[in-house]
This record gives C-alpha cells, structure tokens and sequence, in this order.
C-alpha cells in the first residue's frame, strides 16, 4: 500500500484525472513512466464478450454460452454456480481479460424488465448466496468480477434518467442485501454503480451508498466502477466513491478544473487513484495467461449446468420422460435454432450451438421435424401451421418448441406485456388438438402467461440455457437427467396481478415502488394471490419424503435439521426450502420468506439429513428509526416448503 501512495504521490494532476477514467471502452489508463499498465474488463456474465483486438472491427471473440441468470438461479445450486465461475475464470485468463462484468443480482420487480434474463431472481437471499457462490468461483482463477448493477435498477425504460423512488426499509429488506451478501462472502474485486438514479441522486455520485453503506458498514474493499456512460458529473462521482468511470470520456478536464477551484479535494481523487491501481497491480499479480482452456470440456459444463436447471412445470399422467422407441415430432423453429441468451451487452458469441434436433439424432432417437414459425419473428401462416399439426397427428407424441423472440428481450428496453407471440398460443391449440399427447418446451428470459395451460400433457421451462441447451432438453424429455430446477420468480396468471403493475415505469423520471417490501411471492403469498406457478416451484420425475424436522432455539438465532428421503424409483435431486414465518407480531410482514435452501442428491431409497443454521437476521426486519435490524419479540414458524405456496412441515421458535 505504501508503493500505491507513493507512485500517486508522483503522477500529475492531469494523469490522476485520467487514471480515474478508461482508456477505451475495455481498458483502464497506463501511465508508462511509472511503470503502470491496463487491467482489461469485457462483458459477462455467462460468457466472455471480448472484443478481438487483432482484427479492424473489433468483432468478439468466440466463447462459451453458458446458461443466463434466470436458468442457472432456478438450479438452487451454490456449487454449480461456483464450478460454472471457475470454468468462466480459467476461459478469461486464457483470453487475456482481468476483470469479467458481472454478475447481476438486481432484484426482479417486475415480470416486464427488459434485462431480467440477466438477473437471478425476485428473492434478494436466493440472488445473494447465488452471486457469492458465482464470484467466487470466477476469483478462484485469479480474474475479478464486477459486481451489478448497484442499485435498484429494475428497468430498461429511461434507465439513464428514472429515479428509483424507495422508502428505507423496503432498500434495506429487498434491494441492497442481495449485494451484501456478495460483498460480505465474496468480495468482488469491483462493483458496477448503476444508470437510475435512487431518491434523486444518480448512483455514482451518491455517497450514502457508495461510501456510508457499500465501503465503511458493509466493509467492500475494491473499486467502485461506472455502468458504461453512467456518470454525468466527473468530480460528484469521484467525491462519492466512484473510482473509475468507463468508458473513455473526453471529461477529465472537469476533474483537473474541480481540484484546481476547490470543489473537488485531491485527497479524494487520491483515494480513488490508489484503488485503480490496486486493481491494475491485482490483475497484473494473478495473470496466468497459459491456463489451458477446453471449450469441449466447457460445452460439456455448459449442458450439464443447464440441465440441472431446467424446470419442469406440469407433467399429467406422467407424459414425460419421453420412451426413444416412440414415434416423436419436434415442432417449432426454436428445436432447431434455440433461443439461448438475450440481446445487448452480454449477447456472446457462442463458440458452438447444439439444437435438441441434433442431441436427438446424437442419442439415437428419431424425430420428425416442423418449423412451424419463423424464429426470429416468432410469427406463422396457415402453411407453417398446416405442417405442423400434420407432423403432430402422425406421431405417438408431440413436443411443441415455443417462446419469446429476440426481439421481445434485450438491453435497453422493457417488454410492453407478458404474452407470447399470438402464434406461439395458437399454436399449442392446434398441437394439442390434433395430439393430446403433446408436450411444450418453453424459451423464454422472463415470465409469461400460458391462457393455455390446461392443454398440453406436459410443460418444461428451458428458459434461455446456453449454447447446449438442446442437449439438456432432450437429457430431460427422455429422462437421462431427472429435473430438478426450480423456479426463482413468481409466474403471475397475467401481467395486472404483479404487485408493480399500476407504479412500473413510473410517471416522467420518478418511479415510485409504492409496492414496497412485497415484490414477488412476498405479495403473492400474504396477499393469497392466486399464481400460475409459485416461487420455488418444480417436478421431478422421482418422489422425495421429509421426516423429522428439528427447530431450536440458539442464541440470537435457531438451529434445524430435517430428513429427506427420495421415496421413488429414479435418482434425483431435491431442492430443500426454508421459510421464516411471523405469527405474532406488530410489524407488517409477508407471510414467508426464504431464509435458507439446499440442493441435494439422492438414490432411490436413500436418505439425508440436511441442516440449517439461522442467524438472527434471518428473524429481522429494518427498524426505520433505529436504522437497524431488528427482531421483534414474538412466534416465529420455520417452514420446509415445497414452494413458497405449500409447506411441507413446520417448526416454531419464539423470541
């Protein structure tokens, strides 16, 4: 530390200026006189977006697609994210890239926002201990992430200029402990502060977040870094905490002429200079450019991480799996071409695609094939449509490949509704009608509503899992995989019953969450709103038996355990889920919230204990007058759940 303060001690105003704002869009500033370099970001986070500097335009460079966000959170799984890190570090040193953007853990308000496939999940526990689990698997291989998009940015829709209206408690219970977690068990080495504004003030020039929580209560000891064009005022941002502003900005003079007036104190530019730096020489330390990378071994994680996180939403009569000795049809346009991530900056160029066409043939199963749409529209005709209830009719069984275009989702824009293309629900009519075996896969980064739900045998969320996401499909229509994904978010019957229907968007730039701390299942369950599919909702294609709950109390917090048993005929795995329930208290609560989860493996007949310690946390709510957490004295129910909509088995513990 004291060779930092001395090498910033010797640069000029003007290069401290430039040092806290990139060289390009990628790199930050070297300063070859003193012997500092570039550290290199790119683009994430399911995959390396890199620009390849050898060629004229710049094009990325091919890498593997893994799963989005909104597949791998419905694994429940902190050791699979970890591994899918570590895959995604080793592929970044191989590439040259020091710092991966991402992960996001921005909290799913809405069913609408355009970059939700980006994000994990309208719970702020699971979000957290998911992003932990995903960063430190990328710094395990010596290559830093930065942590997204800090805070509140729950929508693609004037994004630059919205402020995000919140009241303290509901930015303390639901949007900042997500980041708390990650920063508390991970420690990115950067944090992304966001395009909104929060309360009026933009979130790289507000202090309150960026130094008084985020730095000194929570103790994040990295740098601070711009969304790319989010800071409008040089020397506010970097008075607040913000370090580095990317990406190149013809602004540095207003740094120079804010020190120079006595607006801005060279002591806090000093501050920010010295983290670049630490970065700089962090990055320069851990560089193992010869770390060898598969991309076979890579695609292979790639489908396995998927499949583990696809989630099966109905499955009548026991449709699936799928026999390979039946006469099946594969219709739609995304069996051949799948939709596997979403538009804009983490848009990858995949290094190849596997289509649940191909893994089909590769397994040996013969399929017949209608393209029904056309995949980039997502719209038919009455030829396409023809074809494919002709395909249906002359097979055993249908499945039926539907979902939301490219078009419906991307970076920069919210989508206008939670319907499919009219053609994707005309569609499952007409399949299920000429086949009433017919089962549906989804590809989709975002709820949607399914007026057609009662029809089909079968229902599979594939969500938009990557570039092997066909072979995942078919790992769990033929059941060489059992399913074992659960959902991350609510899926409303329609859009007007999310609780953030009548205040999303927001009037002019201020965006009230008037819903307050009851985003998702919180609303849904205190509510008794009825649901499509709740929270943490999934099938399996085994049985699983819980016995023997435990809850006691310890200390300012409580101890449980709780046997699981798979009761079927097929190995599987079991996503446990533990709710805190208030009984008799004061203060407004939901009427659960998860508090803990584990996913676990089990062969038929085998049995696990799983155990779970709770902290008082667990237990508290954000007292607005003592700016702190608190329990309330009261009955507390600790819950096993099948989803946040139907317990299991239930404990009490009282404080």
């Amino acid at each position: 530390m004291n060779d930092i303060k001395n090498l910033v001690s010797q640069l000029t105003l003007e290069e401290k200026a430039g040092l806290t704002s990139g060289k390009d869009c990628w790199l930050t500033k070297a300063v070859e006189r003193l012997g500092i370099g570039s550290a290199r970001t790119s683009d994430g986070p399911h995959g390396l977006r890199a620009d390849d500097y050898s060629r004229d335009d710049h094009a990325t460079m091919p890498a593997v697609c893994f799963p989005t966000a909104v597949t791998t959170a419905a694994s429940f799984d902190r050791e699979m994210l970890f591994e899918m890190g570590k895959e995604l570090g080793r592929e970044c040193q191989s590439y040259g890239v020091d710092v991966l953007l991402g992960p996001g853990v921005n909290i799913k308000r809405s069913p609408l926002c355009g970059r939700n496939f980006e994000y994990f999940s309208e719970d702020p526990y699971l979000a957290g201990e998911l992003g932990a689990a995903f960063v430190n698997g990328v710094q395990s291989e010596g290559v830093g992430t930065s942590l997204k998009h800090f805070f509140a940015n729950s929508q693609e829709t004037r994004r630059f200029t919205s402020s995000s209206e919140i009241d303290e408690r509901t930015i303390r219970e639901i949007y900042l402990p997500a980041f708390e977690t990650v920063v508390k068990k991970a420690q990115p080495w950067t944090i992304m502060a966001s395009y909104n504004k929060i309360n009026g003030t933009y979130s790289t020039a507000n202090r309150l977040y960026l130094d008084e929580i985020l730095r000194k209560e929570w103790g994040f000891e990295g740098l601070v870094v711009s969304d790319w064009g989010a800071t409008h005022d040089r020397a506010a941002a970097v008075e607040a905490g913000t370090d580095l502003t990317m990406p190149a900005e013809d602004t540095d003079r207003q740094i120079v002429e804010a020190v120079k007036n006595g607006t801005l104190s060279e002591e806090a530019l000093d501050l920010c200079c010295e983290r670049v730096l630490e970065l700089v020489f962090k990055s320069e330390k851990n560089r193992r450019r010869e770390l060898p990378f598969d991309p076979e071994a890579a695609h292979a994680l790639s489908r396995k991480c998927a499949a583990d996180s696809l989630v099966l939403l109905k499955n009548e009569g026991g449709m699936l799996p799928l026999s390979k000795g039946d006469k099946i049809a594969f219709i739609g346009a995304f069996s051949k071409t799948p939709r596997v991530q979403g538009g804009g900056s983490s848009h990858i160029r995949e290094t190849k695609l596997t289509s649940a066409l191909e893994a089909a043939a590769e397994a040996g199963v013969s399929v017949t094939y209608a393209a029904a749409y056309n995949p980039e529209t997502g719209e038919s005709d009455e030829n396409l449509i023809a074809e494919a209830v002709k395909a249906a009719r002359s097979a055993d069984k249908a499945v039926l490949f539907i979902g939301l275009p490219d078009s419906m989702e991307y970076e920069g824009g919210d989508r206008p509704h939670m319907k499919l293309p009219e053609a994707h629900d005309r569609l499952v009519r007409e399949i299920c009608k000429a086949n009433p075996e017919t089962a549906v896969v989804l590809h989709n980064g975002s709820p949607v509503e399914m007026p057609w739900i009662d029809q089909p045998k079968a229902v599979l969320e594939a969500y938009l899992g990557g570039q092997a996401v066909g072979g995942a499909v078919v790992d769990i229509l033929f059941g060489d995989v059992n399913p074992s994904g659960r959902l991350a978010e609510s899926f409303p019957r329609r859009l007007e019953d999310n609780p953030s229907y009548l205040y999303y968007i927001g009037e002019g730039d201020r965006v009230t969450y008037n819903e307050g701390i009851f985003v998702g299942y919180r609303y849904y369950e205190t509510k008794k709103q009825e649901v499509l599919f709740p929270f943490g909702y999934g099938l399996s294609y085994t049985e699983f038996e819980y016995s023997d709950l435990s809850v006691k109390k310890a200390g300012d917090g409580a101890e449980v355990s709780v046997k699981v048993k798979n009761v079927g005929v097929r190995e599987g795995k079991e996503v446990v889920q533990l709710y805190v329930a208030p009984e008799k208290v004061k203060m407004i609560r939901p009427k659960r919230e998860l508090k803990e989860f584990a996913k676990i493996d089990l062969r038929p007949g085998e049995e696990k204990t799983v155990r779970f310690s709770l902290p008082a946390r667990a237990f508290s709510y954000w007292d607005i007058e003592a700016h702190d957490w608190k329990v309330e004295s009261g009955k507390f129910g600790v819950e096993i759940c099948k989803n946040a909509h139907e317990a299991i088995m239930s404990g009490e513990v009282e404080f």
